[in-house]
């Protein structure tokens, strides 16, 4: 059984939607992710990170914009990942999201992968 939360409301810049499949979780951010916004991610990846699980995704396809305060979200995610031992798997499609993610080795540092831009029948878990 799937749970799922969205938090819409809490910024007109983007959306986050959590879905647990068991040990898995799995974060899908759609829309802009700047200084305003990234806090909005990071509470959804805090209390993500807080419960006890083994994989966590987090699917940026959806994601248009990027910029440094999401990047630093994404980064205390990994180590907080990491201090709990849980996999994380980081999704992304566009050039918006990959290109920071490569300039700054974030691509490398938390195992992102390219693949392709959300569909209607894509799923990921």
């Amino acid at each position: 059984m799937a749970a799922l939360f969205a938090d819409s409301s809490a910024s007109h810049l983007v959306s986050i939607d959590v879905v647990a499949h068991g040990p898995a979780v799995q974060v899908t951010a759609a829309g802009e992710i700047d200084s305003s916004s990234a806090p909005v991610l990071e509470q959804r990846l805090e209390a993500v990170l807080a419960a006890e699980l083994e994989r966590l995704t987090i699917d940026l396809r959806g994601v248009s914009f990027l910029d440094s305060a999401g990047l630093c979200v994404l980064a205390a995610a990994h180590k907080r990942a990491g201090e709990k031992q849980v996999a994380l798997r980081v999704l992304a499609s566009s050039r918006a999201v990959i290109r920071p993610l490569q300039i700054t080795g974030l691509w490398q540092l938390l195992g992102a992968e390219q693949v392709a831009a959300v569909s209607d029948d894509a799923s990921v878990a």
